[in-house]
This record gives C-alpha cells, structure tokens and sequence, in this order.
C-alpha cells in the first residue's frame, strides 16, 4: 500500500476502482453511528453536470452506470472488521464531461445526535484497486479528523487520457449538504 499524505497525487493506471467506508457500530449507549460515502462527479467547471451525478444512498448508480454505490449501512453492521459500504469506479465508462469524481465521507444526521469521527470506532476510508483489493491510500478518520463531521477524501482525476488520484484528506464540521451547496451548479 502506498500511504499518501495530502495533497500527493499518484498516478493509478488502473481500469476499476474502489473506495470502501468501514467502522465499528456503536456499543454504547445512544445513537447507532451513520457514515455515508459518496461520490461527486464534476465537470470542468467543478459542477455536477446533472444532479445524478451525485452518487449517494438515493442515488446510487451514475448516469453513464461508471460509479456504483454498495448501498447504505446505518450501523457499521455490514462486515466485521472489513468494508461497510462502497463506491466502485469503472473508468472506462466515465462521461466525457466528467473531469474528475470526489469522493466524501460523512457522518448522518451528526448534528442532531452530536456525532464525530472521534467517536467512531476503526472507522476509515480507502481507496484500492477492484481487481487485486490492493489499497492505494487509506485515512482512519477517528485519528485524522477527530472533531469533524465531513471530510473530502481524495479524488480522482483526468489528466489528458490518464485518470490520476490525489488524496485531499480535508475535514469539514458540517454534514453532505455542505458538499451538496459547494457542488452542484
């Protein structure tokens, strides 16, 4: 695995890709901890070119059928120890207006139920090559983003006929609508 720190970029050369959330359900008393991955696919201008290209637990297929959402787990429940939810990325089938596709994680509702990463246990996000499940750069978010709600992850991107990946690891105090204001047109 390549551990990335902010801001490097690695080329991937790869043809499918994945992006997987995990983390421990909640053993204490209160609310079940909610983590949601999600993908924005932009154009050049940094704007979905259309709204489903916001891919979410509503949403969870691209129009152009490249970004594949796993679905929503409310709990962690989903694996012991392994991926509670996923995103897989063919980019062979990417829309020619995406130019690059950002992947976030968040945690549901953490306002109201007073939520963050902190208190999440083994809870990551990684994203690794879906034929060989090797990790390409991964961050646990109750070390990296203790106090935060949301965090942009990384993202992949077009440079000429090359898809290349940047880890970005920004975190954010608010929920998915704050990416859903900066993103959509």
């Amino acid at each position: 695995m390549i551990n990335l720190q902010k801001g490097q970029r690695i080329e991937i050369g790869l043809s499918k890709v994945g992006v997987g959330l995990g983390w421990d359900p909640n053993e204490s008393t209160g609310f079940d901890f909610d983590l949601d991955a999600s993908a924005f696919m932009l154009g050049s201008n940094k704007k979905l070119p259309q709204d489903e290209f916001f891919i979410f637990y509503n949403n969870p297929l691209s129009p152009d059928k490249a970004v594949e959402s796993s679905g929503d787990d409310t709990t962690g429940g989903n694996s012991d120890g392994g991926d509670d939810e996923t995103l897989t990325v063919d980019l062979t089938k990417v829309d020619p207006r995406i130019q690059e596709i950002v992947f976030t994680v968040t945690i549901h509702e953490a306002a109201t139920r007073k939520q963050n990463f902190g208190q999440v246990h083994n809870s990551y996000i990684r994203i690794y090559d879906a034929n060989t499940e090797t990790d390409i750069a991964r961050y646990d978010l109750d070390e990296d983003f203790s106090i935060e709600t949301a965090v942009e992850f990384g993202r992949l991107y077009k440079k000429g006929a090359e898809w290349k990946f940047e880890a970005m690891g920004i975190g954010y105090k608010g929920g998915l609508q704050y990416f859903v204001d900066k993103y959509v047109g």
